[in-house]
Parts: C-alpha cells; structure tokens; sequence
C-alpha cells in the first residue's frame, strides 16, 4: 500500500518532461533551440526563480492546441498516481498561454478534458486553481478572471505566482475581492523569495486561506505564532527550494524545523519536470536525509490532506487510509519504513 497523498502545489506547465516537450514541437512543428535531449536537461541548473522562468516559458512554446493540454495533463495524472496521490489541486498559469497567442477557451478546456475524466481513468480527484502572474499587470488578471467567470468555466479557486520580489500581493487586492465575492478558494505564493512582509499582506489584504511555499516566514516569530494558531496551511516543495538556490542543499531545509514549530506544512513537487522529481521523489528524499520515519511521513500526508479543499467526509476517508498505511509500517513484519512508494 502506498502512502495516501494530496499535492497541493503543483503547477501544471511545470509538468512538461523532456520527452513530451520534444513530442509536442514535432506534432506542431516548432523548432526548438536544443538538439537532443540531454542538451535540453543541460539547461535545468538554475541561478535563481528569473533562470527558471525564462527556460519554463520558452518551453511552454510547444504546447498550443486543446489536446496538447489535455496530453500534458494526462501525463501528470498517470505519474501522480504511481506516486500514490489521491487528490490534487492543480495550478493553471492562463497568462502563460494568452501572452503568447492561445486562445484562454482552448487551454483551459484541454485541461479540464483530463480533470474531467481523472477518477474514472486514475482514481484521483482535482481541483483546479487558476494561478495569475503577479510580474504582469494586476488589471489584465482582473480582465481574465472576469472572462472566466462570464464564460462559466468550472474553475475552484485563484492563486498567485511567478516572480515574487517587487511585486507585493497588495497589487492583486481587486482580482481576489472579485474571486471571493464569487465563492473561490484564495490561495498565494509568497515568502519563498519574498520576505515575510508578502505573507502577512497575503493573509491580510488577500485573504487567502494558503500560503504556497511560505519558508521565509521562519524569520519572523510574530507571523510564525500567527500562522500556528490559525493552523494556516504552507504548501512546501523541498526540491524546488533547491533548485532555485532558495536554499543551498536538501540537508538545510527547514522542513523538520517547521514540524516542530507546529505549521501546517506539506510537501508538494511544485514543477517537478524541472526540479528533479515529483512528489514521492521529495518525500524520499526528505525521509533519508533526515529519517523522517513513518510517524513524520505520516504526519506531512495528514497535513495535505487538512490543507486541501476537500469535504470533511473526502478528508475523514484519507485520513483513515494515512492510519492504516502508518499500521502496517509500524508492524515488525512491514518492511522499511521508508518505503514511500511500495504498493
């Protein structure tokens, strides 16, 4: 039995592999800038959040029509449930594909082909967030969020990513009043290279129920206190922490630390083609390097599992599931206990 997951921080472009990418240029014929496939990996040391953005939207190129959107999608359901996700709420960038020409109708029904579909072909329930590039103008995600409201795309909540130092969530304070008034979740990156200030102004002036990535509010003992007793969910995503030299190696992640502060913290892959692995890849990770056991394992599935958007009775049915998972690890005949993705 795997261990029952909810990813929470998942942004769906950031689900492009290499192979697919590669598929998808030829389908559309669009020529890319690298030969083979391993001059594209070559390309995944990352500076810093901008050099990550900058391959991620040239990447993106390839993907233009309504199937290719569903394929990408697809191709993250299947690997999700290899990795024993059963839920997932996924992040959707509109901007990505309207700036460069696709059509909102066109991208974001090729998602929803796939989340349509994901219980019956992968036995995975979704949601899906619509995430606005907070690098762009505030007004054209109010544009777009209106557009989606009129067009009544079944879309479950709002978020807010990209580029995070210098551009504050005060500037989005209308899009998220206009999402609230009509009954979506709010969700927000922040204090991952922003500083703690952009948590409180998330929580305070977007009213957002999550905050995605959130470590940097670790500096700040009065947020800190805040974020316990509100029992505010942090979406953290280890090996994007990483890659983006957020933090210098895995063994200096604040994971534990957070635990035992007692935050709301969970794990998540974030944009796990380019970051090294998916959600089961993090959670290994994490239990060798810091022996996380299955107590700690099953405590980070719990809080996923809390942090979601899902009925009480969709969260009391997982939760018997971690328990019964963390049983069978517990018994002497179970096997290791790290055994994250054992089936």
């Amino acid at each position: 039995m795997k261990l029952p997951l909810v990813e929470l921080h998942l942004h769906i472009e950031g689900t492009l592999e290499p192979e697919l990418l590669f598929e998808l240029a030829e389908r559309n014929a669009v020529t890319l800038p690298w030969a083979s496939l391993d001059e594209l990996r070559a390309q995944y040391d990352f500076a810093d959040l901008q050099s990550f953005l900058d391959l991620y939207y040239r990447a993106l190129d390839v993907v233009r029509e309504r199937i290719d959107f569903a394929d990408l999608t697809r191709a993250y359901l299947a690997r999700a449930r290899t990795a024993g996700v059963r839920h997932a709420e996924i992040f959707f960038d509109p901007q990505a594909h309207t700036s460069r020409g696709v059509p909102l109708g066109t991208a974001l029904a090729g998602v929803r082909d796939a989340l349509d579909r994901s219980v019956d072909e992968w036995g995975i329930t979704t949601k899906l967030i619509v995430t606005f590039l907070r690098d762009r103008p505030a007004d054209e995600a109010l544009q777009i969020l209106r557009e989606i409201l009129a067009d009544g795309v079944a879309i479950d909540g709002i978020g807010l990513d990209s580029a995070e130092v210098g551009y504050p969530p005060a500037l989005f304070t209308e899009v998220f009043d206009l999402a609230r008034a009509h009954g979506l979740r709010l969700v927000a990156h922040a204090g991952e290279e922003g500083p703690p200030d952009y948590v409180w102004q998330a929580l305070d002036l977007l009213g957002v129920e999550r905050i995605d990535h959130g470590i940097r509010s670790l500096e700040d003992e009065a947020l800190l206190d805040r974020l316990v007793r509100d029992r505010v969910p942090l979406t953290v995503c280890p090996f994007s922490n990483v890659r983006l030299r957020v933090i210098d190696t895995l063994a200096d992640h604040p994971i534990v630390r957070m635990l035992d502060r007692g935050l709301l913290a969970c794990i998540n892959s974030d944009d796990p083609a380019y970051f090294g692995g998916y959600i089961d890849d993090n959670l290994a990770a994490l239990d060798a390097e810091f022996d996380l056991g299955p107590d700690r394992l099953a405590l980070l599935a719990r809080n996923g599992i809390e942090a979601s958007f899902l009925t009480p009775a969709e969260k009391a049915a997982l939760l018997d599931e971690v328990e019964t998972w963390l049983t069978a690890r517990r018994e002497p005949a179970s096997g290791p206990a790290t055994a994250i993705r054992s089936s």
